[in-house]
């Protein structure tokens, strides 16, 4: 359990309610797109968790960071792997998408936004793992085996979505 006396306790607290927020504003104010733009930052993340877990697994290699002795740095090019893989599915199985650029196309500007996101959701999930070594807790549950639980697939998102929210704010 996190005690409520840690340094991150309120820092911590006040980031959890902003990502909320961005998730909400995402998912809402950018019109008939919103719905596109929440599924495709939910698809980068669930995608980059699953590539990296997966081909963390098979190629194992080198770990990424003390932080967290399960990554790999094939779990990170597996997560990104996955995700741009995904994406371009989404993007050809959606036949009316035209939000990014006004065309059907994967171009090299959301390729870049991919990556981006996915490195975000990384960079989140391995802050998270370290919260969570600190205070010794291992998993958040059980649901999914070999993934740390619920909770765990959700640790990139609260990082992705603010910054995914940043960027379509600025960009969009």
């Amino acid at each position: 359990m996190i005690s409520k006396n840690k340094l991150y306790y309120i820092p911590g607290l006040i980031f959890l309610i902003f990502s909320f927020m961005t998730v909400y504003a995402l998912r809402n104010n950018f019109n008939e797109n919103s719905l596109v733009f929440f599924l495709f930052v939910i698809l980068i993340c669930i995608s980059t968790d699953i590539g990296g877990y997966c081909f963390g697994k098979i190629f194992k290699g080198p770990k990424l960071t003390a932080i967290s002795p399960n990554k790999t740095y094939a779990g990170m090019i597996g997560g990104y792997f996955l995700s741009v893989l995904f994406v371009i599915i989404f993007f050809n199985l959606d036949y009316k998408l035209d939000t990014f650029s006004n065309t059907k196309e994967f171009n090299l500007s959301i390729f870049i936004l991919v990556l981006l996101i996915s490195t975000i959701s990384q960079l989140g999930d391995i802050i998270i793992s370290y919260f969570k070594r600190i205070s010794k807790i291992k998993n958040t549950g059980k649901i999914i085996p070999g993934h740390g639980g619920l909770l765990d697939r959700i640790d990139g998102m609260i990082f992705a979505f603010p910054f995914s929210y940043i960027v379509l704010y600025f960009f969009y």
